[in-house]
């Protein structure tokens, strides 16, 4: 499909990589001496990652990488946690646990809408549901292979989005994400794949997808991107991705690059139920932008305003956080993060 920008005027896909790149040689040698702390939230996947981590302690003490452990007992523990760590300048704090783990951890990394200023980098071993982050990056699933990158793989600085929003409560918070945001459909899945299907694991999406789009009615949207207005009607989405994937494998936005200082933002217009259902294997295949669909264009963007005057949900990093209005930043180069090779 055509692919157009904020401004109505046509341009490529920004092009360019501010990222830098170097060989990682963690913790053995450094100048703090601190071990690897590994952030381990046992009741991801609905207890599968306190489970997986478990058999990964049987062996990681005979690996010979200094490391320490800290386990969340409730919401948001991973981010005081981080931030105290991040604050001390801990060589690499590493999320153990799903999408939702990293984010929290991730947010530890940030005060005030800002990264705080620190030499500790990121990483992660993805263990428990959903796991969409780590595809983009091709972080292994086997945690033998993802501790390993942790030796031998290299720092990348990454991209991360800064989203205000309104809670629940009806007050403004702030809140960091590194993969995908989005308000509409996929806040509902998300609300309803963590009230009683995450366990199901990538499938939960599947079935939370389904019993959201039956209920789910399409809302007026107000686009906002870096200064031009887009007006819809009806929108069953807007999708800020910084990353390719979300939903449990589906890739929703194939060209988004986390290293391009931009947002891939992809506004799904009027789609029906059967139309939705039927374009499935390509969003999963990542067809769904080659086509031509007057219901759903791709733009880019740093700053993204999306409002409603209906009560629509927004979700970031696969969390149902809060709703419309929101407003989101890209920070370019943000995050230092360890990735393989």
């Amino acid at each position: 499909m055509d692919a157009r920008v904020a401004g109505g005027e046509r341009r490529d896909r920004p092009s360019g990589d501010h990222e830098s790149s170097r060989a990682w040689r963690p913790v053995i040698g450094s100048r703090s001496g601190a071990p690897i702390l590994f952030v381990v939230n046992p009741s991801s996947g609905a207890g599968k990652a306190g489970r997986e981590w478990a058999a990964v302690e049987t062996w990681l003490p005979s690996s010979g990488l200094p490391y320490e452990v800290a386990f969340t007992t409730r919401p948001l523990e991973a981010t005081e946690i981080a931030q105290r760590e991040v604050l001390a300048s801990r060589p690499l704090v590493v999320a153990v646990g799903g999408d939702g783990t990293l984010n929290e951890v991730l947010n530890g990394f940030f005060r005030n809408g800002a990264p705080i200023p620190t030499t500790s980098k990121l990483a992660m071993v993805p263990l428990g549901t959903g796991g969409d982050f780590r595809r983009t990056l091709r972080i292994p699933v086997d945690p033998r292979q993802a501790i390993d990158v942790l030796r031998g793989g290299m720092v990348r600085r990454l991209d991360a989005g800064c989203v205000t929003y309104q809670t629940g409560e009806g007050t403004t918070a702030v809140r960091h994400f590194i993969n995908i945001a989005d308000a509409g459909l996929g806040g509902d899945v998300v609300f309803t794949v963590g009230n009683g299907t995450k366990r199901f694991g990538s499938a939960a999406y599947r079935i939370g997808g389904l019993r959201a789009l039956m209920s789910f009615k399409n809302k007026p949207m107000t686009v906002d991107i870096d200064g031009a207005t887009h007006e819809l009607p009806k929108a069953q989405q807007v999708v800020v991705a910084n990353c390719q994937f979300f939903g449990g494998g589906m890739k929703m936005a194939p060209s988004a690059s986390p290293t391009d200082g931009v947002f891939d933002v992809i506004l799904i217009k009027n789609a029906g139920k059967i139309e939705t259902l039927r374009g499935m294997n390509d969003i999963l295949s990542g067809k769904h932008l080659d086509q031509s669909n007057p219901k759903m264009e791709l733009m880019y963007g740093k700053r993204v305003s999306v409002t409603s005057p209906e009560k629509v949900r927004i979700d970031v990093d696969g969390e149902a956080v809060g709703y419309l209005p929101a407003l989101f930043e890209i920070q370019p180069g943000a995050i230092e993060f360890v990735t393989p090779r």
